[in-house]
């Protein structure tokens, strides 16, 4: 085993930071298992003023990897965006046999590629596809031989999420998303939301129209709200997708309803064959991650301030959300991949 293949191999504490599709290189970060539990994003908010990340040209890790024959045996969470997927993970994450990876940067880049957003100079479905290989069994390996990796995506991952379950790894995912109206309510219900949300418009419009195969609705021509349902309409619709291709290895948690009864924990793990007790699930629940804001943990956030924040929202922003709705209706009405989505959520209430 050389020098190179032993790092990698060795443990995870070698992170596969980031991917440059011009260079075709990946940039390696140390990290210790506390800071993997630390971190709310495994991507530039990581990195500190001592980081010293490590390039290292594709074809060398490849290479690496092949000698060390990893597996690759990764299981998700995926997510609509703004739905507890962070809180989630960091509860799964409280238990000794998992290794929470929250939204790696490597997989962002990958999905980027795979959608046309982000140009890889000379790479072909087959090199994209290596590429994501390797990626995966690098976010396989643990700090334990028992401990299971779950990867929390980026919300806009969702797109790679067929491809995902559709691997002979046979993964296992937690699909989360809540009511278009919740949804509504929660984007409408915070400055920082609103902003993403408008960033991040083009580009799903774009995903929804390969969906449907029709390009009927104009971004600009759309008000916030019917936005925000076009938003709705294009996660969901991929993890519909990719569900339908995982059978019985999606699990659909509506965040509302685990927050109405949050020992649905239990069922979370038991689906991603992490051997919990009852008691394990009390004790996690009544730890700190309840009563944080997952995502800044510094600060206080809880079910109830959820509650007032959506009321507020739908005070305020009422016409919105219905002209929202109004268009997911339609949308519905008009196209099958969003009317079996909107089918498939009412039947998980």
């Amino acid at each position: 085993m050389n020098d190179l293949q032993a790092v990698l191999t060795r443990s995870p504490e070698q992170y596969p930071f980031s991917l440059d599709p011009r260079t075709d290189r990946i940039s390696f970060i140390h990290l210790t298992e506390s800071d993997y539990q630390r971190a709310s994003f495994l991507d530039a908010r990581i990195l500190t003023p001592q980081t010293q990340p490590q390039p290292l040209a594709w074809q060398q890790v490849a290479a690496a990897l092949e000698s060390a024959n990893l597996a690759e045996r990764c299981s998700y969470i995926f997510h609509i965006g703004h739905v507890g997927s962070t809180l989630i993970s960091r509860l799964i994450g409280a238990h000794p046999g998992v290794l929470a990876l929250r939204e790696p940067m490597l997989l962002r880049t990958l999905a980027q590629v795979r959608s046309d957003s982000l140009a890889a100079p000379n790479w072909s479905e087959g090199d994209s596809n290596a590429r994501l290989a390797g990626a995966l069994k690098l976010f396989s390996r643990t700090f334990r031989e028992r401990q299971i990796p779950i990867i929390k995506a980026t919300s806009f991952v969702s797109e790679l999420s067929s491809s995902l379950m559709a691997r002979a790894a046979a993964p296992r995912a937690v699909m989360m998303f809540v009511s278009p109206e919740s949804y509504l309510a929660t984007m409408l219900g915070g400055p920082n939301s609103r902003e993403e949300a408008k960033v991040l418009a083009p580009s799903r419009l774009r995903r929804l129209h390969r969906r449907i195969g029709a390009e009927p609705w104009l971004g600009k021509s759309l008000s916030e709200g019917e936005n925000l349902a076009l938003a709705w309409a294009c996660e969901m619709s991929a993890l519909a997708q990719a569900a339908s291709a995982a059978g019985g290895r999606a699990y659909w948690v509506d965040f509302d309803q685990f927050l109405a009864d949050p020992v649905r924990l239990l069922g979370i793990f038991r689906h991603l064959d992490i051997d919990a007790s009852a008691s394990q699930v009390s004790a996690i629940l009544s730890g700190p991650d309840m009563r944080r804001y997952s995502k800044a943990p510094e600060y206080a956030y809880d079910a109830a301030l959820r509650v007032e924040v959506l009321n507020e929202a739908r005070a305020l922003h009422g016409a919105e959300i219905r002209r929202g709705l109004n268009w997911l209706e339609q949308a519905a009405a008009r196209f099958e991949p969003v009317h079996q989505t909107v089918t498939l959520i009412s039947s998980q209430h």
